[in-house]
Formats: structure tokens, C-alpha cells, sequence
């Protein structure tokens, strides 16, 4: 594939070449731990969010709101920068060794270095999305408390049901990867969660707040 002319890469298809990229570049395993640990992190810190809202008894949703939504801003700008800047690293050290091997420099179009590129981009957006995504979809509740459609209680209780349900699914998506038991899988991440909230209820308890009767 080194040898490959690059004009002729240039009149694949870009999907094909993006195969290829993921190929060469073992994209997939990778951008899936980045995906279920980053969107793991989203829901579960913006639990932690809602959970210390309600115990301190804020009454006002946009409270939450604007914590969530800043807080899932931040983690995919920091999700980003920190993925590329730690993939770039560990790709460039890769090709070093590489050209280390040959006994030789790549081009600088090479498909090697072309396909690290790739990847590069690719998981960082991946470690960007995951954890905003899930944050936004845990805080979702309090944009309807917002529009009238819930009260704050009952959207407590729905983020809480929401981040619970991610962390199964993430469970299920793993076991599914791995070929085991999806159900000890989801168990076991809802036990995490379970524990998380808990932890975050002491916490709250700790600093002053209050149950929410």
C-alpha cells in the first residue's frame, strides 16, 4: 500500500479511501473506547450536575440548563483538544518507527501518514461529541421544566432515568463488541451509575444540601 500511487487514491471513492484509512490506522477499536469512556464521563459529571442542583433546592431550570450546556461545551472542546493533541503523539511516534524500520523517510503522502491524519481527526471528534452528546441528553428534562411540560421533580427523577439508561446501553453496546453477556453488562454499568449518584447525594449532604422531599 506504501507504494501506491497517490493520484489513483485520489480517484477512489472517498468512503473507500476512508475504509482504508480506518484500516491501516486500526481506527475502529480505538474511536469505540474513546466513544464509550468519553460518553460515560458526559453522563455521568452531568449527573453529578443535577443531583447537586435539586439538593440545593434550585427551583429556577435555566440554572441547570446553562450549567449543562456550558458544561458540555467544555467537555468537547477539551474532549477534542486533548484527543487530537495525544493522538497526533502517539500517530507521529508510530510513523518515526515505521520510517525507522524502513530505513527511510515517508513521503509526506504517503498512505500511512495520510490514514494517522485520519485517525487523528477522527477520534478526536469522537472524544468531542461522546461526552457532549450524553450531557445534553441528560439535561434534556429541564428544557421541558422550562416550557412548562415537567416540573422540576419529575425532571430530577427523569435525568436521573435517562443517565441510568445510557450507562445500560453503553453496557449492552460493549458486551455486544465483545461477545458477551449483554444483561451482566448493563447490570454492571448500572451499578456504577447507582453508586455515582450515591456518592454524589453524600457529597451534597456534606457541603449542606437537602433530599429532595
Amino acid at each position: 500500500m506504501e507504494d501506491e500511487d497517490p493520484s489513483s487514491r485520489q480517484r477512489t471513492g472517498r468512503l473507500e479511501r476512508w475504509r482504508t484509512y480506518a484500516e491501516i490506522s486500526n481506527l475502529g477499536p480505538i474511536a469505540r473506547r474513546y466513544f464509550v469512556m468519553n460518553a460515560f464521563d458526559g453522563a455521568l459529571t452531568m449527573l453529578g450536575v443535577v443531583i447537586g442542583a435539586s439538593m440545593a433546592h434550585s427551583e429556577d431550570p435555566a440554572v441547570i440548563i446553562i450549567a449543562g450546556i456550558s458544561g458540555s461545551f467544555a467537555m468537547g472542546i477539551s474532549g477534542f483538544s486533548g484527543a487530537y493533541m495525544a493522538e497526533s503523539a502517539e500517530r507521529t511516534k508510530e510513523l518515526k518507527d515505521i520510517e525507522a524500520a524502513m530505513c527511510k523517510p515517508m513521503k509526506d503522502e504517503s498512505l500511512h501518514k495520510e490514514a494517522a491524519a485520519f485517525a487523528t481527526k477522527v477520534t478526536a471528534m469522537v472524544d468531542a461529541v461522546s461526552p457532549a452528546i450524553a450531557a445534553f441528553v441528560v439535561i434534556l428534562p429541564y428544557i421541558f421544566v422550562s416550557l412548562g411540560w415537567l416540573s422540576m421533580n419529575s425532571a430530577f427523577i427523569a435525568s436521573l432515568a435517562i443517565t441510568l439508561t445510557i450507562l445500560a446501553l453503553l453496557g449492552v453496546y460493549l458486551a455486544r463488541v465483545t461477545k458477551e453477556n449483554m444483561l451482566r453488562h448493563g447490570i454492571k454499568m448500572l451499578i456504577v451509575g447507582i453508586i455515582t449518584a450515591m456518592l454524589c447525594v453524600l457529597v451534597s449532604l456534606m457541603l449542606g444540601g437537602r433530599v429532595v422531599s
